[in-house]
């Protein structure tokens, strides 16, 4: 039943894969209007491809949906261009494919009088192509950021406009092979409208589900059974939540500082996808930890799990207990719990898992900071921590858990502590850069170890300052590929200068809205002095919360980030255990963030002036409920003390400022809301903004050898 279930959603998703009417591949990418369009006298990207004739299949293909004559118009545009036996190879494999959900993949006679499709010219096969298989292949060989040969040296992804990525890599030879398969053999083509790349094979596009990819991959056999016994495969099902509506705020009542993309009021719709990111341990890796079959298994996972209420507090606070019998399907079940504890609810190539050093940013981590991320899995109220650690081989070694005694906490000046101090407990779990298997709806990763939510991770992993990019609490930034976009990447719906994404208010499942009057706008990577790069900001006479991640339970501070400035918000905090506006309590002072930071409700001052670099004033400024910014982030000195433009240091204009809400009991059992309330009702030009959450236990805080370091 289950496998026929899942079939039968899969010939669903297919269906609308290949349907002529696809709002979900479209993603947000709007149709061109192509009566503000005009033909160039220069070469195009059309130009260029209809004079070369080893690319006249992938013309056809063009002509056939209409975008030759957006190749022959303004744009910005990246084009890998597929030639004549690549197309033809391609078309084949779809047409024989045994294992098509849909017959032939949707291929059709294009006439009752057309001869059979083998017996066809290599001309009349791709009229076999649907109009949609067309603009399918069409949109996944094209972006509308810029990406020449340099900038597609390495391992990485490129977006494109169907709203999924391919991989790139690059080969010993120097050659750069595009998904797997297609090599780029013509580089750096420009024209008036883009840039184009010649391929000798078309990219292959990913249409099924996790489940299967594994299944067929036969690597991970023993993972994939408990995936299927467990009903988990059936949960990575999902695709879309649907399509949303966004109604932009009109200019004049944003005082001009938002531009809606079509004018005043401009309205439309966005799809919101669905994805997962699956670490999973193959075979290989299975045998050498003594684990040969489904039944062996399933006895590790009942060792592992079997008393997890004497550390998950989440079945202990609700009175819980874990099942170790064979009823795999249930969520209680310590088979269940452990593959759970493999799955995010956010699609991820292994290059998106952390926000690393050295990625095309304004703003970045600073020498010896290290990028770490951290994320909520399926099994109920649990987190990971994805970690890339600075001094472990070239520094881009990625690790799921890893644990080192006193993380965040230093007994050295601006630095994150002595070796002495930081016991590696743990090296963690970790994730090989290669050998990722992608699917229609997320990646799974391959990993080197056994990965549990055993008792270490929330005693121990978990057990720092816990800082939360918007990103990462929102996944739906991540699943629908808006995380990685940068300022002027173009395409962008509903966006205001091209710096902010607006999205509909009722995008997102961990957000709650007390107020319609609100305009959500998600800040593109750019020159934002923020933690990843990014921010969200909410416009308007906001009133909404936002679902905390769950962190094991205790005594918390919590604290927000923000830039103090004269069109600041004045506002007002709450904590709950649920979105329901009943439970919400007031959490600290009603808060101006317009409050310059040398006033004395601060109290900061210039650390460049000072001797102990500002030591004492951060003990004055905590005390009445402000820190400077992290050490981490915006810019940083390569020689002694940075007297130039980091979070810490920065004197004068937008300096960075945590402003810290208060101490609160954080229960895993239970759900935990954090509500933000304008109260400059009248007002519309005020925005709050939400760079980041930090979460820090109170062991961290009141340690009495060491001290919270500055990063």
């Amino acid at each position: 039943m289950i496998n026929k279930i899942r079939k039968t959603v899969m010939w669903l998703a297919c269906a609308a894969l290949f349907a002529t009417q696809y709002p979900l591949l479209t993603s947000c990418n709007p149709e061109p209007d192509e009566s503000d369009l005009y033909t160039f006298t220069g070469e195009t990207i059309e130009s260029f491809i209809q004079k070369d004739s080893t690319l006249t299949a992938f013309n056809y293909i063009l002509a056939r949906v209409g975008y030759d004559r957006m190749m022959a118009s303004y744009g910005s545009y990246t084009c890998f261009a597929p030639m004549n036996d690549g197309v033809m190879a391609y078309c084949d494999s779809l047409y024989n494919d045994p294992e098509a959900v849909i017959p032939h993949n949707g291929m059709t006679k294009p006439s009752p009088e057309a001869p059979d499709y083998m017996s066809s010219s290599n001309e009349d096969k791709l009229k076999w192509l649907s109009d949609s298989l067309c603009e399918n292949i069409v949109k996944f060989h094209l972006s509308t950021t810029y990406r020449n040969i340099v900038s597609l040296t390495g391992n990485g992804e490129v977006s494109t406009l169907l709203g999924y990525e391919f991989s790139y890599s690059s080969t010993q030879k120097g050659q750069t092979i595009l998904g797997d398969k297609a090599i780029i053999v013509s580089s750096d083509n420009e024209t008036t409208n883009g840039i184009v790349h010649v391929i000798d094979n078309v990219i292959p596009r990913f249409t099924r589900f996790i489940g299967d990819v594994l299944e067929r991959d036969g690597g991970y056999t023993i993972f994939s059974e408990a995936l299927e016994k467990t009903g988990l495969a059936d949960s990575l099902l999902a695709y879309t939540k649907g399509s949303f509506e966004y109604k932009q705020l009109t200019r004049e009542s944003f005082s001009g500082w938002l531009y809606p993309a079509n004018g005043p009021g401009s309205s439309g719709k966005m799809d919101c996808k669905v994805g997962f990111t699956v670490f999973a341990e193959s075979d290989e890796v299975m045998r050498a930890n003594g684990i040969d079959s489904f039944d062996k298994l399933v006895e590790y996972a009942n060792k592992q799990y079997g008393n997890a209420p004497e550390w998950y507090d989440y079945l202990y606070e609700n009175g819980l207990t874990v099942s170790t019998g064979t009823d795999y399907e249930n969520r209680l079940n310590a088979l269940n719990m452990f593959v759970a504890y493999h799955i995010l609810k956010a699609s991820m190539s292994a290059n998106q898992l952390v926000f690393e050093k050295g990625s095309s940013t304004y703003w970045n981590y600073a020498p010896d900071a290290d990028p770490h991320d951290y994320y909520e899995t399926m099994l109920p109220h649990t987190m990971m921590k994805i970690w890339e650690p600075s001094n472990v081989g070239t520094g881009k070694s990625l690790f799921i858990n890893r644990y080192r005694t006193n993380n965040t906490l230093t007994d050295e000046l601006a630095s994150q502590g002595s070796d002495a101090m930081h016991e590696l407990v743990r090296p963690g779990v970790t994730i090989l850069r290669t050998g990722s298997l992608q699917a229609y709806n997320g990646y799974v990763h391959p990993i080197t170890g056994m990965l549990v939510y055993d008792r270490i991770v929330p005693k121990g992993v978990l057990n720092e300052r816990m800082r939360v990019n918007c990103s990462s609490l929102f996944p739906e930034l991540i699943n629908n590929r808006f995380r990685y976009w940068s300022t002027g990447d173009g395409n962008i719906p509903s966006s205001h200068d091209g710096s902010r994404l607006g999205i509909p208010s009722k995008f997102f499942d961990n957000v709650v809205l007390y107020d319609d009057n609100i305009c959500f706008n998600y800040c593109l990577h750019g020159a934002w002095r923020c933690f990843q790069s990014d921010q969200m900001q909410f416009w308007g006479q906001y009133d909404f919360a936002f679902r905390l991640p769950s962190v094991p339970s205790g005594t918390y501070e919590i604290r927000v980030v923000y830039a103090p400035m004269s069109y600041g918000s004045f506002m007002q905090y709450y904590i709950g255990t649920s979105s329901n506006i009943s439970s919400m309590q007031p959490l600290g002072l009603p808060f101006d963030a317009t409050v310059p930071v040398e006033d004395p409700r601060i109290g900061m001052t210039n650390v460049n002036e000072e001797e102990d670099m500002g030591v004492a004033t951060d003990v004055a400024m905590h005390n009445r409920g402000y820190m400077r910014g992290p050490y981490s982030y915006c810019g940083h000195a390569e020689n002694g003390w940075s007297t130039t433009n980091n979070a810490r240091f920065e004197w004068g204009g937008s300096m960075t400022v945590r402003y810290v809400l208060g101490r609160v009991q954080l229960n895993q059992g239970n759900e935990n809301w954090l509500r933000i309330k304008t109260l400059n009702p009248n007002s519309k030009t005020n925005p709050v903004g939400l760079d980041f959450v930090e979460i820090v236990p109170t062991s961290v805080l009141d340690n009495q050898q060491y001290t919270e370091d500055w990063y």
